[in-house]
C-alpha cells in the first residue's frame, strides 16, 4: 500500500519491508485501509444499456420523462438536475440513475440510446455498442406512439428488419452471446413474478415446454414494445370514430407478433401511473433492496396495458375478441419481417458512361424511402385494413392527434 511504501523509505534504505519492526498502530491502520477499498470497490455501479428505437425528438424525451418518474420520490429529489438529453441528430444519448426505493442508494447506471430512424444506413451507429459484455446488460424498446396507431404494422416491421440486419452482420463472438442471452431469457417461464422465483424453488422448477408462436424469431437482444400517449386515446374515439373492435385488433396484432420474438408491452402516458419503469428496470436485472417489485399483466384498460415477458399465449389472444386470426397472423409476420435483398449496383457500358444525360435526376432527399411493395403472405395490409389512416391521401397537412394549430 502507499501508505506502507512511503514509511518505508523515511526510516531509511536498510530496513527491509519484511523485516522492520511495525509500530502498535500499523496493524490498525491496514485493516482500515482494507476497509476502505472494500468499500469503494463496492460502490462502482452496475452499468446497464437501454437502446430507445423510434419516435422523434419530442416523443423520445416524454418516454424518459415518464421512464424517470416515480411519485414516491422526495420533494428535494424531485428538483434534482437531470442528465441533458442530446437527441436531435442520429443517434442520442442521455443516462439514468436508477435509485432504490428510499432514494438514497444508486442501484444502476443506465445509459440510454436513442435513435428515430430505421433506415439500414444507421446500424452502423448502433453494432458497436454491441459487444459479447453488453448484449446481456442491453434492452431494447421500439417506441410507438397513440398519435399515430395506423402506422404501428409498419413502423414495427421495419424496426425488427433494423434490428435483424444487424443481428446477422455481428461476428461470432457476439453471436453465441446473443444466443445464450435468448436461451435465458426463453427459460424464464410463467406462473413467478419476474424477479424470479427463490433459490429453494428454481431447483424444482420444472421446464415449460414453449406454446405456438412462443419464441419462434429470437432478435439477440431482449425486446419491450412500448406504445406511449394513451391520453391521445380519447381523440381517437371522438375524432375518429375508433371503436372497441379497433382497440382489441391493434392489440392482439401486437400481442401476436410480439409474441414470436419473446418481446414485453406496455401502454404509457405522462399523465397516468404506469408499469413502465419497473418493467424496464425489472428486464434489466435491477431490483430495489428494500422493497420487492412485482409486474402485474393487464389486458383489460387500455390505457394500462402491461404484457411482461413469457406471460402470454395464443390462447390468452384469442380470449380477447373472438375471430381474430391468430395463426394467419402469426405465419404471415415472418415474410413481412424477411430482410429485403441487397440491391446490385447498377453496370454501365462505355457507351453509358459517355452517353450526355438529358436532365440531371432529382436529388434524393435524406431519411424519406419510398415504402416497399407488399409481400405475398404479408399481414401488413390485413393491419392497416382494419386500423386504416385516416390522412391517407389527403392533400393538405394536418397535425398529430393531442396537437392543435393555434
Amino acid at each position: 500500500m502507499y501508505g506502507a511504501g512511503t514509511k518505508t523509505r523515511t526510516r531509511g534504505s536498510n530496513i527491509g519491508i519484511n523485516n522492520r519492526p511495525q509500530s502498535k498502530g500499523e496493524p490498525e491502520k491496514n485493516l482500515w485501509s482494507s476497509l476502505l477499498n472494500g468499500v469503494a470497490s463496492g460502490k462502482k455501479l452496475p452499468e446497464k444499456n437501454l437502446l430507445v428505437l423510434g419516435g422523434n425528438a419530442e416523443h423520445q424525451r416524454d418516454f424518459l420523462e415518464t421512464l424517470d418518474s416515480d411519485t414516491s420520490r422526495r420533494p428535494q429529489d424531485r428538483r434534482r438536475k437531470k442528465p441533458p438529453v442530446a437527441n436531435e441528430f442520429a443517434l442520442g444519448y442521455t443516462y439514468q440513475d436508477v435509485l432504490d426505493a428510499d432514494q438514497d442508494d444508486i442501484l444502476a447506471r443506465l445509459s440510454i440510446y436513442l435513435l428515430s430512424e430505421s433506415s439500414p444506413t444507421f446500424s452502423a451507429l448502433v453494432k458497436p455498442l454491441l459487444t459479447p459484455k453488453t448484449i446481456p446488460e442491453t434492452l431494447v424498446v421500439i417506441l410507438l406512439d397513440w398519435a399515430d396507431p395506423w402506422s404501428w404494422g409498419r413502423q414495427l416491421r421495419d424496426w425488427v428488419r433494423f434490428l435483424k440486419g444487424i443481428l446477422v452482420s455481428l461476428d461470432d463472438g457476439c453471436k453465441v452471446v446473443a444466443e445464450e442471452t435468448m436461451k435465458e431469457w426463453q427459460q424464464r417461464r410463467r406462473g413467478a413474478t419476474y424477479e424470479g422465483a427463490s433459490a429453494a424453488t428454481n431447483d424444482h422448477a420444472v421446464n415449460i415446454p414453449l406454446g405456438p408462436g412462443e419464441w419462434d424469431d429470437p432478435l439477440g437482444l431482449p425486446i419491450c414494445v412500448a406504445c406511449h400517449g394513451t391520453e391521445k386515446i380519447e381523440a381517437l374515439e371522438r375524432d375518429h370514430g375508433w371503436r372497441e373492435e379497433e382497440f382489441d385488433f391493434a392489440l392482439q396484432y401486437l400481442r401476436t407478433v410480439l409474441l414470436k420474438h419473446g418481446s414485453s408491452l406496455v401502454f404509457t402516458s405522462l399523465s397516468v401511473p404506469n408499469s413502465l419503469p419497473t418493467l424496464i428496470h425489472s428486464s434489466l436485472g435491477i431490483h430495489s433492496l428494500l422493497k420487492r417489485q412485482t409486474l402485474k399483466h393487464n389486458v383489460i384498460d387500455r390505457d394500462k396495458v402491461l404484457v411482461p415477458p413469457n406471460w402470454d399465449s395464443w390462447g390468452k389472444i384469442r380470449v380477447l375478441r373472438e375471430g381474430f386470426d391468430v395463426e394467419g397472423i402469426s405465419s404471415g409476420w415472418n415474410v413481412d419481417i424477411q430482410l429485403p435483398p441487397k440491391p446490385h449496383p447498377p453496370q454501365h457500358s462505355a457507351e453509358d458512361a459517355n452517353a450526355a444525360s438529358p436532365s440531371p435526376s432529382p436529388p434524393i432527399r435524406p431519411f424519406q424511402r419510398p415504402p416497399s411493395p407488399p409481400l405475398e403472405g404479408s399481414v401488413l395490409s390485413t393491419y392497416e385494413a382494419n386500423i386504416p389512416n385516416p390522412y391517407k391521401d389527403r392533400p393538405s397537412t394536418f397535425p398529430p392527434i393531442g396537437e392543435h394549430s393555434s
